[in-house]
């Protein structure tokens, strides 16, 4: 199957109107079999279906990622 090599993520941001992450593609697979994204610091990690449902992943200890609001494919380089 063909997966998008990358997606925005877009969360909740009290302080504005919203916080948009940009993931791409690595080659590990969660869980659920659907490939992890991460964002270029490794930090925001996330297994992805290609349905858009979104499995968040600590990346660290003390992590408690939510969820986000929006998941949309960004084909973009």
């Amino acid at each position: 199957m063909d997966y998008p090599e990358h997606y925005e993520l877009v969360f909740h941001a009290p302080a504005s109107d919203a916080d948009t992450i940009v993931v791409h593609r690595t080659e590990r697979a969660g869980a659920g079999g659907y490939p992890i994204y991460e964002d270029d610091s490794g930090i925001v990690r996330a297994e992805i279906s290609p349905e858009g449902d979104v499995r968040m992943m600590a990346s660290g200890g003390h992590q408690d990622p939510g969820l986000p609001t929006v998941v949309r494919p960004d084909d973009e380089p």
